[in-house]
């Protein structure tokens, strides 16, 4: 049976992809793939598995034939791939805001996680997305949830970071060798969780439970209400997504991810494999041929009589 971990990332739409994932678990089932999702892997089945939580003392140990006999009991059901969904794999939104910067702990992680599986894993699922576009809806889903609005400081911090996500790629890619590595843009999949499916799988995917968009950035009404009313004089007006960026520091970030997007395209060092939008058709060998001379083509041969 071969493992596929789809790692996320967070804000890229991937709980968008497991609610698909899990509303055809019974279709997909009967052609061989399996699914587990956070509601799987949360319950206990990952603890253990990367040492050093700050909380791993006041839990029990995990039990290290656990995630075996897991895996066993979906091979004896049939499953020849399990696709394993939970971008708490790659890190937290927590820690990277507490650090204002992209994963930092992603390729030492993802070493602990493929050892975990003991070699059953094939293929490694990465999405990305614009970086303003990224932090933006991170920091909404975090104000959401009581952690207050960023000082400008912070802003300035996290827009001129260094590290992008070809420095989360690399560090990935390095930490295991041997494991195919796939980048699947946001932009192209978001809203399309079948035609990630496909291109996981390299087969047909389901069409149902597809167009159901989950957890999805908040907007400003929605913040307004989940925060205190002395602090939503802060936001602004309208009912738009919040973006607490300057222009310059999202226009910054766009260009960094605009690199990452070129320097992906042209073979990221042979790291990674970027997959493209499954609708769009390669050019062909012959490319058109653009009209190189004036006029139309039916006026070339055209002769004007002369007088006499």
């Amino acid at each position: 049976m071969d493992v596929i971990l789809h790692i996320g990332a967070h804000r890229c739409a991937t709980t968008s992809f497991q609610h698909y994932m899990r509303g055809n678990a019974e279709v997909l089932l009967r052609r061989g793939i399996g699914f587990w999702g956070p509601r799987r892997t949360r319950s206990g089945l990952f603890r253990g598995i990367v040492p050093g939580r700050a909380r791993a003392r006041s839990r029990p140990p995990q039990d290290p034939g656990r995630l075996p006999a897991a895996l066993a009991g979906s091979a004896r059901r049939g499953v020849r791939r399990l696709v394993v969904s939970d971008e708490n794999m790659l890190g937290t939104m927590r820690r990277n805001m507490a650090e204002a910067q992209l994963y930092p702990t992603a390729g030492e992680r993802m070493a602990h996680f493929v050892q975990a599986f003991e070699g059953s894993v094939a293929d490694v699922i990465l999405n990305i997305r614009a970086l303003d576009q990224y932090w933006a809806s991170s920091l909404g889903y975090g104000l959401k949830r009581g952690r207050g609005i960023p000082s400008s400081v912070a802003l300035e911090w996290i827009a001129s970071g260094e590290r992008s996500w070809r420095d989360v790629i690399t560090d990935i890619a390095s930490a295991i060798p041997g494991t195919r590595l796939w980048v699947l843009p946001f932009e192209i999949f978001a809203g399309r969780p079948d035609a990630q499916l496909a291109a996981v799988t390299g087969g047909p995917a389901p069409g149902e439970h597809c167009r159901q968009w989950c957890n999805a950035t908040p907007r400003l009404p929605e913040l307004r209400a989940a925060m205190p009313p002395d602090l939503t004089a802060a936001l602004p007006r309208g009912d738009a997504r919040w973006n607490p960026f300057f222009p310059a520091q999202a226009a910054h970030m766009r260009a960094v991810y605009a690199d990452d997007l070129m320097w992906l395209a042209t073979g990221a060092d042979g790291l990674v494999r970027l997959v493209g939008d499954p609708n769009k058709k390669p050019a062909g060998q012959t490319l058109p041929r653009p009209e190189l001379t004036r006029g139309r083509r039916n006026d070339q041969n055209r002769r004007l009589a002369r007088a006499g």
